[in-house]
């Protein structure tokens, strides 16, 4: 991106997730990337370790985001955002997903009138209980170039009425984060070794979700199932969230941590070394939705909704706190290595991995047009 002034796009972000999806676009955007992390999810444990692993650049920080409440965060970053856009203003401004973060980073863009780019533009739960939900439609409603992963979510923005020049499908940036990272084989031999683990013979687990971790009755029920797998006597792996821990401890359930092998949070490529051989992944995240039909393994979702309907139909089932994550996780660990070769064998629905090259282009359009001018 020679054409692109260095620390020209403004790459506005604030939890793993995004860091994850982001990280092939900042690379391809090279100098003229600059990253700017609100906080929102920020430690050294889990949001540092992930920058240095994934090898992105030196962010600016801001200050007073984490721990806050939505609209805190929202308004903190957003006014620390405007006097840094003040300050060097970008050509262009790119948010992924539908954090506090991106919103944050809308908006200030927005008041400045600097062109804006959403990435994963579209999702849908149609579920307002979500605050993402909130997020997403306010992000839309303000973008200019609104990079859906699937066709289903151009749909969605053209029932809301967004102008169909705004929209390109460009796939989701998750699956070259995938490829990108997942260790060789080697290196997966050697981590399920590590964690005594035998390949397609575990359980993988995540749960961090406030509507899961929030209510001591939802967290109840979902690590009661997830204790009833494990003494079914196949081993149920849970890298457990420190967020999570912390409500397991406050709501004593910690007992029923006793029969899972639960792990410090891990890096992403750990992570992906150990789904790629699970026969069974049980999450709350939105991410494993999309990374569970890349490395073509069964996923059970423990949410009230779906923004990723396009993994509904063959790779996950969507199930509520409660007896139906048992009765879904057999369902699927009865299908054995048959049902794990035919997942294997579908392609994602979320793209090719060419997702950040199209958005290259796409950015190059609204951040330098005067040098697509001068190609033509």
């Amino acid at each position: 991106m020679q054409f692109l002034p260095a620390r020209s796009v403004a790459v506005v972000l604030g939890t793993r997730p995004e860091l994850v999806k982001l990280t092939d676009l900042v690379r391809l955007l090279g100098p003229a990337a600059h990253l700017v992390h609100t906080g929102q999810h920020y430690d050294e444990e889990l949001s540092g370790r992930f920058l240095t692993e994934l090898g992105l650049p030196e962010p600016t920080f801001l200050t007073g985001v984490g721990g806050q409440p939505r609209a805190v965060q929202i308004s903190s970053a957003l006014a620390q955002l405007d006097d840094l856009f003040t300050a060097e203003p970008p050509r262009a401004v790119v948010v992924q997903g539908d954090t506090n973060a991106a919103l944050a980073g809308a908006l200030a863009a927005n008041a400045r009138g600097i062109p804006l780019l959403h990435v994963e533009a579209g999702l849908r739960s149609h579920d307002r209980n979500m605050p993402e939900e909130h997020n997403r439609v306010l992000i839309d409603s303000i973008a200019d170039v609104l990079c859906a992963a699937t066709e289903d979510n151009r749909a969605n923005l053209l029932a809301e009425g967004v102008a169909d020049a705004r929209i390109a499908v460009t796939g989701n940036t998750v699956v070259e984060a995938v490829h990108g990272q997942l260790p060789p084989a080697s290196e997966r031999a050697e981590l399920l070794a590590q964690h005594g683990l035998t390949a397609d013979a575990y359980v993988l687990a995540t749960v961090h979700r406030p509507e899961n971790t929030d209510s001591p009755e939802a967290l109840r029920a979902v690590f009661t199932e997830l204790a009833a797998l494990a003494a079914d006597g196949r081993p149920v792996v849970v890298p457990l969230h420190p967020r999570t821990r912390a409500r397991i401890e406050a709501a004593g359930l910690e007992g029923l941590l006793a029969g899972l092998t639960v792990t410090r949070p891990l890096g992403y490529g750990e992570f992906l070394a150990l789904a790629r051989h699970a026969a069974l992944l049980v999450s709350d995240s939105g991410g494993i939705q999309e990374e569970c039909t890349v490395l073509g393994r069964p996923l059970v979702v423990v949410r009230r909704s779906t923004e990723r309907p396009e993994a509904m139909a063959d790779f996950a089932d969507l199930v509520e706190p409660g007896a139906e994550i048992g009765r879904a996780a057999r369902r699927r660990l009865a299908s054995g290595a048959e049902g794990l070769d035919r997942l294997s064998a579908l392609p994602s629905p979320f793209g090719d991995g060419l997702a950040s090259e199209r958005i290259t282009a796409l950015l190059t359009a609204i951040a330098a047009p005067q040098h697509l001018a001068a190609a033509a």
